[in-house]
């Protein structure tokens, strides 16, 4: 597979990893090079290993992923976009009292959520008999510096005081937007008579 194909699918793939960092930047308002590295490093991770995983699995299991790979997605960023937007209705809390999405389960469930489409790719490579260490290694660093940037980005946008509940609420109504894209991609939202 050519290198500018691997690349458009690695760029293809780190969007909604991209958007997702945007959208904790936002939260946090204030990150730290440990926050960026620590979501960087999960998201370019998990975007690395997903394909591995899915090309490991080849046939066997692709008609079980198929099926449900998309609702999983869904789920996952629509619970942590739901979560911010109802945050960002809240009191003003302490900075110390938010939930970090770079931590714990949040970051857990955002890796997942941002990278299952990856583990498709890894099938599809399977099935066309690609080698899939190169693609993997790439689609994972341009997803961990797209992450990097991206929660720089959103930091920019979130210490806005005047701007920041609004932003906080637009990335979680960003996450519920990929969620429904990813849904209506495998045409789960296509209504039939």
């Amino acid at each position: 597979m050519a290198l500018y194909n691997i690349l458009a699918i690695a760029l293809a793939l780190a969007m909604d990893a991209f958007a997702v960092s945007i959208a904790a930047g936002i939260s946090l308002k204030k990150t730290t090079f440990r926050q960026r590295f620590r979501l960087a490093w999960h998201f370019g991770f998990f975007q690395a290993a997903m394909p591995v995983l899915g090309w490991s699995f080849g046939l066997t299991i692709h008609n079980w992923i198929e099926k449900y790979d998309h609702w999983a997605a869904f789920l996952l960023l629509s619970f942590v976009g739901v979560n911010m937007i109802r945050e960002s209705f809240g009191e003003d809390k302490a900075e110390a009292d938010k939930k970090d999405p770079t931590k714990g389960s949040s970051l857990v469930m955002l890796s997942v959520a941002t990278s299952i489409d990856a583990l498709a790719v890894g099938l599809s490579l399977a099935m066309i008999k690609v080698s899939i260490w190169t693609p993997a290694l790439i689609i994972g660093l341009v997803a961990g510096a797209l992450t990097f940037s991206g929660m720089v980005m959103g930091e920019k946008l979130g210490s806005a005081r005047r701007f920041s509940t609004y932003a906080e609420r637009t990335g979680g109504l960003v996450l519920l937007v990929i969620g429904l894209k990813i849904l209506h991609e495998h045409g789960a939202l296509v209504f039939r008579p």
